[in-house]
């Protein structure tokens, strides 16, 4: 039952739920109210007091419109819809009362200030702000934190919104920020002067509303109006966040998140945010083949025609799909091995997903359908390391109200979980039960890539679909690899999975990096990184990275969105499709499109849903056979978060964090 109200705002009357604050009732009629404690992703605090707004008829003061409810205002006294102005002296001066209290201790680093240009502080002072002061007092100076290499402090700038203690506390869930002391000496601190110990705290910079929390790794590199904006998707993880790529000339300068309700809200995970000195480190620039052991470089003439004599002379040719390769490159290695009579893989991993069944490898469940669950079964994953972000969405749910169980190692997921088990005998004995208590009940099962890569990853799946349908549960495949959903829609899969790659006497790795190619193969590496694949390489063809070509990634959820290029490929590096493309005129199979649009088209035609950006597809469900489960404890697939891809090896700011969290978890065991 909606409880709607009336309310007439600036002159203007809408109708809006009752249960909405003033603030949210303005912006539904369109008008803007400056804030900068208020976050309608995070809890009100009601302490900046910027969003003052008048109630006609209600008390004689300024009210705060974050922390007041539609329901909680008087009609008037011929039952008339309540009144509210934004725009009235009152208010004004109200507003303008508060902006200087807020500037009597705010230094003017504006001009040195790493913030300017997208400050929220100074858009609201050009505003509200009067040109002079009248406080002759000295202003206050407070130390600043040290939060670890990511988040720079300043914190005599802080307005004490709060914002970021509000963060960390409930959608990162660690508790190591506060404010302490009361009046003038409030402060925002560190808890014992401690780093925070989460792989989400890089938002808490796009939350400060001034420059009191900059970005460490990017301070003083480039001004705001000097970059150039890319709207694109990332491939750290599977989830495919929706980022902002900020760039300046050829260098990617910055990552930031941009708001998509289904899919990451408006929060990153650290790795997306600053992996981005990787794109500049240990690039393929050129294309290598080797010659007596060693690599040398090479025309592109030569390095293709050095492939396409491998590819013409193999008696069993193999291609291999990594984790970060678009879906048309994916698209295109396939009808270039396989019409040369070879096969394809895409799960390098060696996890046991159904080719053909998509709800088998991507299930029936929306991220957005844990906000509503009241169960929530996590199955060999830990997801605050595999997709930090779907981590903070299940601790939405949890925090409000819904029970969530583990299957599989114990760890620390910052929220509270029943640990049904570790291994396989756990999930045995939950088939085995009753589930009909369940029905009617929304839930959500989420079975990681760890329980799927061992040898009986299938029962595993067969037996946890199983159980979903027994307790008509919504089902996910939590992946760890971008590209592997796209992969696996356009059929890069074989029967005899990775082992008859394996057995191949040429192998065309496009990216795969985490796969160990035995010796004897010939192999022809396309990629943008110097990595494991490269080093194994006998010819090297260099690509693009995920920011310098336009391409489609399929998330989790089984949703394709589109990454845009935002820059270009360093030296002689060429997008992915277009070295396949010419490829395939020296092997004499020359593919039938000579763009990326033609190329989409194509693979459109063959699946139909890729046509369909940013939704998500229905798929039909159709349970996998659950066959005999082993007897061993579940392994995470995740051993580094910050190691996870060539990307991100290839940064120092990684390895560096890499190191902390190690030497934190050390220290944890020695403490004990």
């Amino acid at each position: 039952m909606s409880d709607t109200r009336k309310i007439i705002i600036d002159g203007n009357e809408l109708e809006v739920d009752g249960a909405m604050t003033l603030i949210q009732a303005c912006e539904e009629a369109g008008i803007e109210v400056p804030r900068f404690c208020y976050h309608e992703r995070l809890s009100i605090a009601g302490n900046c007091r910027m969003c003052l707004v008048e109630v006609v008829g209600g008390p004689p003061k300024p009210a705060a419109s974050c922390a007041m409810q539609v329901r909680d205002l008087r009609p008037g006294p011929e039952g008339q819809p309540p009144v509210v102005k934004t725009n009235s002296p009152m208010v004004k001066k109200a507003r303008e009362g508060v902006m200087e209290f807020l500037l009597i201790n705010h230094p003017l680093d504006c001009p040195i200030c790493d913030q300017g240009g997208e400050c929220d502080l100074q858009d609201q002072a050009m505003a509200y702000g009067v040109d002079f002061s009248r406080f002759r007092e000295p202003k206050r100076a407070v130390t600043d934190l040290d939060l670890g290499p990511l988040v720079e402090t300043h914190m005599t700038r802080c307005i004490s919104c709060t914002r970021c203690v509000r963060f960390t506390t409930e959608v990162a869930g660690i508790t190591q920020m506060g404010q302490t002391g009361r009046g003038e000496d409030a402060e925002i601190t560190s808890y014992l002067g401690e780093t925070l110990n989460s792989n989400m705290q890089g938002n808490i910079i796009d939350l400060c509303p001034v420059g009191a929390l900059v970005s460490k790794p990017y301070a003083f590199t480039a001004r705001p109006w000097e970059l150039t904006k890319t709207e694109s998707i990332d491939v750290m993880d599977a989830l495919g966040s929706n980022i902002r790529v900020d760039t300046k000339g050829r260098e990617v300068m910055r990552f930031l998140p941009r708001n998509h309700d289904g899919v990451n809200e408006e929060w990153i995970s650290d790795k997306t945010r600053f992996v981005w000195d990787g794109l500049r480190r240990q690039r393929l620039d050129r294309p290598y083949v080797r010659e007596n052991g060693k690599l040398r470089a090479a025309s592109w003439p030569e390095a293709l025609g050095k492939a396409a004599d491998a590819i013409k002379g193999a008696s069993k040719l193999g291609g291999l799909v990594g984790d970060l390769a678009p879906v048309e490159a994916a698209f295109a290695l396939k009808q270039l091995v396989e019409g040369q009579g070879g096969v394809v893989e895409s799960r390098t991993d060696g996890a046991k997903l159904p080719a053909g069944n998509r709800s088998g490898y991507v299930g029936n469940a929306c991220i957005e359908d844990i906000d509503d669950a009241k169960m929530i079964l996590l199955i060999g994953t830990n997801p605050r390391e595999e997709a930090p972000v779907l981590n903070a969405r299940i601790r939405k749910a949890w925090a409000a109200g819904a029970k969530v169980a583990l299957i599989g190692p114990a760890v620390d997921l910052t929220y509270d979980y029943i640990h049904l088990g570790t291994g396989r005998n756990a999930l045995a004995e939950l088939a085995k039960m009753d589930h009909s208590d369940k029905h009617g009940v929304p839930g959500v099962m989420i079975v990681g890539q760890g329980a799927l890569t061992e040898a009986d990853g299938a029962a595993v799946l067969g037996t946890a679909m199983a159980t979903a349908e027994a307790g008509q549960s919504k089902f996910m495949v939590l992946h760890t690899a971008a590209a592997r959903v796209g992969a696996m829609d356009v059929g890069a899969v074989n029967d005899g999975g990775m082992d008859a790659i394996q057995n191949a006497d040429v192998i065309y790795n496009l990216g795969a990096d985490e796969v160990e190619i035995g010796e004897g193969a010939f192999v022809i590496y396309q990629g943008s990184h110097g990595d494991r694949g490269a080093h194994r390489a006998d010819v090297i063809l260099p690509g693009a990275a995920y920011t310098e070509e336009t391409g489609l990634f399929v998330n989790t959820e089984g949703r394709p969105q589109l990454a845009i290029r935002a820059g270009f490929a360093p030296g002689e590096a060429k997008e992915n499709w277009a070295i396949l493309r010419a490829l395939s005129a020296e092997v004499g199979a020359q593919q039938p499109w000579d763009s990326i649009a033609q190329l989409r088209q194509a693979l459109v035609a063959e699946v139909p849903h890729l046509a369909k950006i940013d939704e998500v597809p229905e798929n039909a469900w159709q349970a996998e056979a659950a066959g005999k489960l082993g007897k061993a404890d579940f392994r995470y697939a995740i051993k580094d978060f910050y190691l996870s891809n060539p990307i991100a090896r290839a940064s120092e700011l990684m390895a560096e964090l890499s190191r902390g969290a190690k030497a934190r978890a050390a220290d944890q065991i020695a403490a004990e």
